[in-house]
This record gives C-alpha cells, structure tokens and sequence, in this order.
C-alpha cells in the first residue's frame, strides 16, 4: 500500500514536472514573445513579426553575407554595408522599431535624444545584456559589472587612465612607433617605397604598446596573449551567432575544449606575470607607472579590494579593448588620408612645424590641432563600435514608449554619425575642419559623436587611445608619405569592430 502510493507520488510530480517544462517552454519562445511583440504594437511602435525561436537571426546573417560579397566604391556611403539589417529597419520602419535576436525583443533607438537618455541612466534601468556564456570567455572586466560592484571598480581603476598618468606612459609609446617607424624604413630602404598591409602592422603596434605600457619590462610575455585573444575572437564570434541552448558550454566539443584551454593558458600567463609584479613590490623595485602595479595598488586596499581574478579580468578587457580600437582606427587613417593627400600633407606640415624630426613629447602631442582634427572626422565616419546594446533590468521609459524587463535596446552610434540633419548634406564627405573648435561644436545643436560611447560607462581608455594614435600618425607623417595601393579594396564590415575586410595595402614612400 505505502510503495503504491510512493510510485503514485513519484509518477505524479513527475508528470507535474513535465507539465512545468512543457509550458515554460511554450511560454519562452512563443507566448512571451508575442505579448511583447503585441505590447509594443499597441504603442505604435512598427518592425518585424516574431519568427519561432530564431527571430530575425537568419534574416541579420543573411543580409550581412550580402553586403560582405560585394566591395564598394572608393566612398564613405558605408552604413548600408556595415550594418545593413539595421539600415533596413530604420528606412523601413522609422527610428524607433523592433526586431528579433532570437526569443528576445530589440528595440532599435536611432534618436539622438532618446539614445543619451538610455546612455546616461543612473538608474539601472538599461544593463549589459545579458551574454552567452562562451563570449564572456574573451572578456569581463569593468565593462561588464552592474551596479554597486560597477561602480566600486570604476572608481578603482579611474586613477589609472588620468592625464598625468598617460603622459608617464609616453615614453613606452615613443619606444614602440620608434620600433615601428625602423621596421618600415628597412623595408623601403632598396626602391625608396614599398607596399605594405598596414592593419596587423597597427596590430601589432597596439600590442607592442600595451604590453609595454600595461606590464613594463615583461611586454614580451604579454604579447603571447594577444596571440591567444585573436584566436578566441574568432570562435567567440562563431559562438555570438549561434543558438545558445543552456548547458552547452559544459559539452566537450573540440571547439568548447579550444576555448577553454585558452582562457586557461590566459590567465596562467597574467597570474605569473602578476607574481613576479607582486614579488617585486615586495622586494622595494616597484614602479608604478604601468597598468598592472595600478591595478596591484587597487588590489591592496582593504575598501573595495580586487581579488587576482578581478585583475586578472582588467587585463584581458584592456587588452582586447585597446588593441582593436587603435590597431583600426589608425588604418582607417592611413587609408583616408591616402584617399586625400591634401590632408596627409596639411597634417605632415603641422607635425614637421611643431616637432621637427624629434620624437614627438607629450606637450608636442597636445598642440597636433589639425592631427586632432583629422582623428576625430576619421573615429566619426569609421568609429570602432558601430552598435551600442543595452538591455532593461526593470520596466522603464524613453520617450513616451513603455518597456518591459528583458528587452535589448540597440543604439546604432553610425547612423548618428552620418545623419545630415546633425552633420549637414555633406555627412559622407571627409571635413576634418568640423572638428576645429573640438568636438562639443562638431555637430550642429547637440552632440551626435558617441565613438567611445556616452554617459557614466564611457570607455575609459579614450585618453590613452587618442595619445597612442596622435603619436604614431605623427612619427608616421614625419618619416613617410603614402598612397592606396591599386590593389586596395573599399570594403569596410564589422567584426566587433569596424575593419577593413580585405586589408588595407597601402604604398609607402620615404621622405
């Protein structure tokens, strides 16, 4: 009798347990998603149908392959190519629209008003989205936390990216362009001018800097994690377009083991070099004037300590983040300014006046007005990010549009970087004198200008970017002019970031 009515017990809950499986599912990718999607019908708001499971996941992929099998002309036109569903979406459906990543709703705010509203709340509204588990493996850092513990970490390594601490840095700057400028005269030294694939030249220029700037004198181990971060952002990416079912990062699939052994091997190498940067605190040989002593510093304060793993983290963010923003930047700008010698030689005018052929000092770097100038116009046509992401952690709303919890907000920063009515009907056309009197009076009324994003989480390491590129361009400009090769092809995509798809080879000549 008692076991008839334990099986009987079993067999119920284990029904019951079904059942809850079988509706939360059901709720999950269906009846949730179309309450959301008639929730915002009701508010006016216009984009596409819920499509079971994969929302408009095939429809972005698709389109994105379209737009990378066919260069473009030698033009700025470059919205339609980079972000062509988005594109697609606003010309369709106007500014504020949704679509689908999977079972989640997007809202696409391209109004600036709207999206400095969303950037700059202090509420904790709008959230990192929350991210498949595999892409985390590329980076966490300051750049994920929320909140309190966001908040903390953000003060805690602030100190470290402020001016006078950059200006130390300066000479580890000098030292890599040096490097890089004696690798490029060797190469054109026989002819007098070379052809030359500059996107991993300023990779590996970028990872020379960090490595010094970020570890001092163990910058040659540091450069093996790039190695390994390069690696990871390819099946990173693969995982990022992929269906993510729960649990599958636990599966040992070759890939899985791949990426896991690279995180591993990662953060072997940082906790080492941290060791030996402990070590020698201890031993009274510390300096402070790269990252990790810093962020080593943070780690011994008592109020808000970091824990190993947390600088651990730092460094991988400041890596991957700093290399890939300078390393493109800086060849969109040789190609730009290849595509108007005009400006490559008003530049190389300025540079020659104020620095002669020394290397350029830190002082030197701030008077570059026009290299300023021309580095801004370049970040606004080809800017690093071309979509910011957030996600509502609570009901909320932005302009008059009620939100629910669990909605992605895309904020395409490249539409508002080529809209004419903040930039006027020439917004495709490169005019480095925009920025001539900074860039709070680029744009016309407000600031349409977010290529480090905006609000409390922008990129705190702006300041050591624009340093690091004034400072290449410069010593770049003082030793060669160059020109696009004839085999260049314009065909800018994302990748992450923006970089050019096939290279970009330019011809560089010796002064």
């Amino acid at each position: 009798m008692e076991c008839s009515i334990f099986i009987n017990t079993l067999v119920l809950s284990a029904a019951s347990l079904f059942l809850y499986s079988v509706l939360r599912i059901i709720y999950v990718v269906w009846w949730r998603p179309k309450s959301l999607e008639k929730y915002f019908r009701q508010q006016g708001v216009k984009g596409t149908s819920y499509k079971l499971l994969h929302g408009d996941t095939k429809e972005l992929v698709r389109s994105s392959k379209e737009a990378r099998s066919k260069p473009m002309a030698l033009n700025h036109h470059i919205v339609p190519r980079v972000v062509p569903f988005i594109h697609q979406m606003v010309e369709n459906y106007g500014k504020i629209c949704m679509s689908w990543k999977e079972t989640r709703p997007r809202l696409i705010v391209a109004d600036t008003e709207l999206m400095k509203l969303v950037l700059t709340d202090k509420n904790g509204h709008f959230v990192k989205p929350p991210a498949n588990p595999l892409v985390d493996l590329l980076q966490l850092g300051v750049a994920t936390l929320e909140g309190e513990k966001w908040a903390k970490r953000r003060r805690l390594i602030t100190p470290a990216f402020h001016l006078e601490k950059l200006k130390e840095m300066v000479p580890a700057f000098a030292t890599s362009c040096c490097n890089l400028v004696d690798r490029w005269t060797e190469l054109v030294s026989p002819e007098g001018s070379c052809e030359l694939d500059v996107a991993p030249e300023f990779h590996n220029l970028a990872c020379d800097v960090i490595a010094r700037t970020a570890f001092g004198s163990s910058y040659e181990e540091g450069k093996r994690i790039f190695e390994l971060q390069k690696e990871q952002v390819v099946l990173v990416l693969e995982a990022f377009y992929s269906f993510y079912i729960p649990g599958f990062r636990f599966i040992p699939t070759r890939k899985n083991k791949r990426r896991y052994d690279i995180d591993k091997e990662i953060k072997t190498t940082l906790r080492e070099m941290i060791h030996k940067k402990e070590q020698a605190m201890r031993n009274g040989e510390f300096r402070n004037n790269d990252l990790l002593g810093l962020l080593l510093q943070c780690k011994g304060q008592s109020e808000n300590e970091m824990t190993v793993e947390d600088v651990i983290e730092e460094c991988k963010l400041f890596y991957f983040a700093g290399q890939e923003t300078t390393a493109n930047w800086l060849t969109w700008t040789l190609i730009i300014l290849s595509m108007y010698p005009n400006w490559q030689e008003k530049a190389r005018e300025e540079v020659l006046q104020i620095c002669g052929k020394r290397i350029p000092t830190a002082e030197n770097i701030n008077h570059l007005k026009v290299v300023s100038m021309i580095l801004h116009e370049v970040l606004r046509l080809y800017p690093p990010l071309t979509v910011l992401v957030r996600h509502t952690s609570k009901k909320t709303s932005i302009g008059g549009i009620s939100i629910p919890a669990g909605v992605d907000v895309q904020l395409p920063a490249l539409l508002l970087h080529y809209e004419p009515g903040y930039w006027g009907d020439d917004v495709e056309e490169f005019k480095p004198e925009r920025f001539a009197e900074g860039v709070s009076k680029a744009s016309k009324d407000q600031i349409a200008f977010y290529p480090f994003g905006w609000g409390p989480r922008f990129c705190l390491g702006q300041n050591f970017a624009m340093i690091e590129a004034k400072m290449a361009l410069a010593m770049i400009l003082q030793h060669f002019w160059f020109e696009l090769s004839p085999s260049y092809t314009h065909a800018p995509h994302q990748v992450i970031t923006l970089q050019p798809q096939h290279g970009a080879p330019i011809i560089l000549h010796q002064i």
